[in-house]
């Protein structure tokens, strides 16, 4: 080995130092894919939900709007939040499993300094867009739900990209246009939100997981 490429290993050994003490690089490919096959889950429970209420996932709003008594309406939606909260469980502890693994295996703290700052700048868009999507169920506006849903999440992944993998932010992108082409097709929401969090999420997870785990 001559002096130049010497120096370039050794750029090159600075720069991932560099890049693992400013980015958390253990978020694994397979937890986007387990993430997204739990949204797919999530969305046909709920979309058979809908179905035991004589809705659909396109004639859902209207037919509310044509006479549902309001206590219908609500057991409804508590069943389709119920659905929502156990698929974000899920989808929380298998990627937590998947990142963990990924950790151990790049000899990387799966928590510190920066999974902090990650968890922080992904938190905060999404605790105020919670905050927000309870207020519109509290008023009984229902119909924004999977939208909002959509461009508070993409906003939390696109916030936190800079502290984890660059491709992160191109995720958060295509959620947020998804919530609001989303505003263009009230009813369907359902849709949308299994495109968004469910396919989205594992073709992300797949062209992770073949950049930088497949070998």
């Amino acid at each position: 080995m001559n002096a130049s490429e010497k120096l370039s290993s050794e750029l090159q050994d600075i720069k991932q130092i560099m890049e693992r003490s400013s980015r958390f690089i253990s978020l694994s490919g397979l937890s986007g894919i387990s993430a997204g096959i739990c949204a797919l889950a999530g969305a046909w429970f709920a979309n058979k939900t809908l179905k035991d209420y004589g809705l659909s996932a396109i004639s859902q709003s209207q037919s509310i709007r044509d006479g549902d008594t309001v206590a219908h309406i609500y057991l409804l939606y508590s069943r389709l939040f119920q659905i929502a909260l156990v698929t974000f469980i899920a989808a929380l502890i298998s990627a937590f499993i998947f990142t963990y693994r990924r950790s151990a295996k790049t000899n990387v703290p799966i928590w510190g300094t920066t999974a902090r700052r990650l968890m922080i700048n992904v938190a905060v868009p999404m605790a105020a867009g919670g905050f927000f999507l309870m207020a519109l169920i509290l008023h009984g506006i229902f119909e924004f739900i999977a939208p909002g849903c959509l461009v508070f999440y993409g906003l939390g992944v696109l916030n936190a990209s800079k502290y984890t993998l660059p491709e992160t932010k191109y995720l958060g992108y295509a959620e947020i246009i998804l919530g609001l082409i989303n505003l263009a097709f009230i009813g369907k929401g359902l849709y949308f939100w299994a495109a968004g969090f469910g396919l989205m999420h594992i073709v992300y997870g797949i062209f992770m997981w073949r950049k930088y785990e497949r070998n």
